[in-house]
């Protein structure tokens, strides 16, 4: 009983709904489609708690800051500009001088007051508009202190909702290769690079990995057993199974919100793309064509697939209609264009292309064919992923000494920065979907 009362809830202020929600809807800050983007300018005071917590204050504040600072969608005002009493935080709407705000620029304003007792804690978090003096948002959570991180990061995802209509990334996570422990293998982190954890133990090769169902299952490619099988795992238990035909059993996808995934067999001598259920069995060939196809991945709705095939000549991208199995070629540009993957908008496909010796990440616009190229001159550049949201890029690059590194960057190629630092070379994201919202 103790465990499920603690267990850390959601619960939004009731006094807070009314005002929040009306507030709200006069708003419309963030156009995640516009290139040209304005980072807002937001201020996150030190969170008020009790003088026997004050190192609590500064860790939850600082935390906050750099959740949202993340996204690319926000300026974090320094709090040496604050024109106010840190030794006097305000939290309440009657107690905050918006114009202190105002005149250092800030247009979102983040207060909290959190109470500890033992280890467990309260937390109240408020949004403010300091131009209008305006409460936007106000949420409380309660649970154990090392939970703290989740709750922060649930407000924050309120607050990208409530700017943006998405949730953005904050219960997302990312897979990738890792060589740290001498062998590729499989590993996991969150959303912002922490916490990497290691999946596979195989001791051997093991690749592209690919998320599904919700962030629940996992698919990817081992030669655990001396040739390339495919896995599929069920992160939450001791469930899957392996697909192991003669040849490549390689390159998964998961179909959109649905227990099926596409992959690249060879059983037949040649490469091409099946549709299986999650349990490994062929329901029908997706592909039909000399030479290689591979790399299969999805648009939302699941009803179009594209891929990389050499039918050409050459490595490009194609998409095929899952209904009439029609298959056309979407990129003309380049020589050699590989690893797609479709936006969870439906709009883009972010893709590696080989331009005069260098390998960089375009994106390809689905309906008007226009393609921009996000990557300049800084090593190869390959394997790009898009958050659940579509507001941001992972990618692989050797742009740091050379070495194989996890990097994230904007939709439009802003911001990009290295994700994790870890032992050997990192290599292959695979950004799962978002838990939350749904």
């Amino acid at each position: 009983m103790k465990q499920g009362l603690w267990k850390t809830v959601l619960l939004g202020l009731a006094a807070f709904l009314a005002s929040a929600a009306g507030a709200a809807a006069q708003y419309d800050y963030i156009d995640i489609r516009n290139p040209s983007l304005k980072k807002i300018p937001i201020a996150i005071p030190n969170f008020r708690v009790s003088p026997q917590d004050s190192l609590l204050s500064v860790q939850s504040s600082d935390q906050t800051a750099e959740y949202l600072d993340f996204t690319g969608y926000f300026k974090i005002l320094d709090r040496g500009m604050f024109l106010m009493d840190p030794n006097q935080p305000e939290t309440e709407r009657a107690s905050i001088k918006f114009q202190n705000w105002t005149t250092i620029g800030a247009e979102l304003l983040i207060t909290g007051n959190i109470q500890a007792q033992g280890d467990l804690i309260d937390m109240e978090l408020r949004l403010f508009d300091p131009f209008k003096g305006e409460m936007l948002l106000g949420k409380r959570y309660k649970g154990w202190k090392k939970d703290m991180p989740r709750m922060i990061r649930r407000f924050c995802g309120e607050i990208i909702f409530l700017l943006t209509g998405n949730w953005g990334v904050f219960d997302s996570k990312i897979a990738f290769v890792s060589t740290g422990t001498g062998n590729k293998e499989i590993f996991t982190c969150e959303f912002d690079g922490s916490r990497p954890q290691q999946i596979t133990r195989f001791k051997s090769i093991t690749l592209s990995p690919a998320w599904g169902m919700n962030g629940r299952w996992i698919a990817y490619t081992s030669y655990a057993k001396g040739q390339p099988d495919l896995y599929i795992r069920d992160l939450s238990g001791n469930r899957g199974t392996i697909l192991s035909k003669k040849g490549l059993n390689t390159t998964p996808a998961w179909v959109p919100g649905q227990f099926k995934l596409a992959a690249t067999l060879s059983f037949t001598g040649d490469q091409e793309i099946y549709l299986l259920t999650g349990d490994g069995k062929i329901i029908n060939q997706l592909t039909k064509s000399w030479g290689i196809d591979t790399s299969p991945t999805w648009s939302p709705d699941g009803r179009r697939m594209a891929f990389v095939s050499d039918r050409s000549g050459n490595p490009q991208i194609y998409v095929t209609d899952i209904g009439s199995g029609k298959a056309q070629r979407l990129t003309f540009e380049g020589k050699y264009n590989t690893q797609p993957n479709w936006s969870p908008r439906g709009d883009k496909i972010c893709y590696s292309s080989i331009e005069g010796g260098e390998i960089n990440i375009h994106v390809m616009d689905v309906n008007t064919r226009q393609s921009a190229r996000l990557t300049y001159g800084a090593g190869k550049n390959e394997s790009p992923v898009w958050a659940p949201d579509g507001s941001m890029i992972a990618f692989s690059s050797t742009r740091e000494k050379g070495i194989s590194r996890i990097y994230v960057m904007t939709a439009y190629g802003t911001d990009q920065r290295r994700l994790v630092l870890m032992d050997g070379a990192q290599s292959m994201p695979s950004w799962s979907p978002s838990s939350t919202g749904n």
